[in-house]
């Protein structure tokens, strides 16, 4: 009798060890699906993260906006709900990640990993812990975007007058789309497919792998290859949180945050063009010439202008980014 109490007591502490294993929890989401890049490279970021810490730290992943859209989850992480999340409200961390939205600042992917992984970047990173935030590394916003629609192919920017576009509901997207002459329809991503089912809005802009892994083409018919933009992809993290661990687990968590983020592009990367083809057996595809794409880029000099005057970011900052940009060749 003896005995069994003994080994049901030691079962209960096995239990009780294993339960409390883990010393730190890091409670993260965000609101593309399991499937698309994002959120396949926080699942090798909790893989490695809880290996590498002997599991001292525990990584809960939540996709797929379970947790609320990307406005309540960066709300989450501001509140200490959450602990980490990625999405489009990195300029409430820190206003200069806007620059790296800035329309046709790079010339295409090498440009932007470049410029992601830059000492101009890693300053903009660190300017968030003034609000509150750690930033470890920044990645690229899954790829370029590009404009869908249901009423005609996109050739020029005049084509865009008239239309309903999707934004995300920040005041930067708002800028550029008055710039460029759509009609701008705020509201949540997680919203848009409904919208478009409704007939509420004409079109949206996003990369090809945020169309395809919400299905977008099942309810749009045109997609104009732009690139037009792009953007930064920070990790997002409480810094009372992260100021919690200890010297080593903040290397830990930094380095794996580095890994992640460069995977996070690879894996974008690599989708894009497939992507495109998969999205071409439903919608109608049309590649933008350089003489349509100068139309955007001569719509848009207001937006610089304007971001300049209000100082957001000064011309040397400009400067600085674009000389990052092109610092890996």
């Amino acid at each position: 009798m003896i005995s069994k109490i003994l080994a049901a007591a030691a079962a209960i502490l096995l239990s009780m060890s294993a339960v409390a294993a883990a010393d730190f929890t890091f409670k993260y989401g965000n609101s593309q699906p399991e499937q698309a890049a994002r959120s396949q490279s926080m699942i090798y970021f909790k893989e490695q993260l809880e290996e590498r810490s002997g599991g001292r730290i525990e990584v809960q992943n939540f996709f797929n906006a379970v947790l609320g859209n990307e406005k309540e989850m960066f709300d989450q992480v501001t509140t200490g709900v959450l602990q980490g999340t990625r999405g489009g409200f990195f300029a409430n961390a820190n206003p200069k990640f806007n620059i790296f939205l800035m329309p046709f600042l790079v010339s295409g992917w090498d440009e932007m990993e470049c410029l992601v992984r830059s000492d101009f970047a890693r300053g903009i990173q660190a300017g968030a812990a003034a609000n509150g935030y750690h930033v470890p590394a920044t990645g690229i916003s899954q790829g370029f975007r590009m404009y869908t629609n249901n009423v005609r192919p996109i050739t020029q920017v005049s084509d865009l007058q008239g239309l309903k576009i999707r934004e995300p509901q920040t005041e930067f997207f708002t800028a550029v789309a008055q710039a460029i002459g759509s009609n701008v329809t705020a509201m949540a991503f997680s919203d848009v497919y409904s919208a478009f089912q409704r007939g509420t809005i004409d079109g949206q802009h996003n990369p090809p792998a945020n169309i395809y892994n919400y299905n977008l083409h099942e309810v749009q018919k045109y997609l104009s290859v732009t690139r037009h933009m792009t953007g930064p992809d920070p990790l997002l993290v409480s810094k009372e949180w992260y100021d919690s661990l200890p010297a080593d687990l903040q290397q830990l968590f930094d380095e794996v945050a580095v890994e992640t983020l460069i995977l996070s592009d690879k894996l974008a990367r690599a989708a894009e063009d497939e992507l495109l083809v998969k999205l071409g057996e439903h919608m109608e595809v049309n590649e933008v010439t350089p003489e349509g794409l100068a139309t955007f880029q001569e719509a848009v000099q207001p937006v610089y202008q304007s971001y300049l005057d209000d100082g957001s970011f000064t011309p040397e900052e400009y400067e600085a980014a674009r000389a990052a940009a092109n610092s890996c060749g």
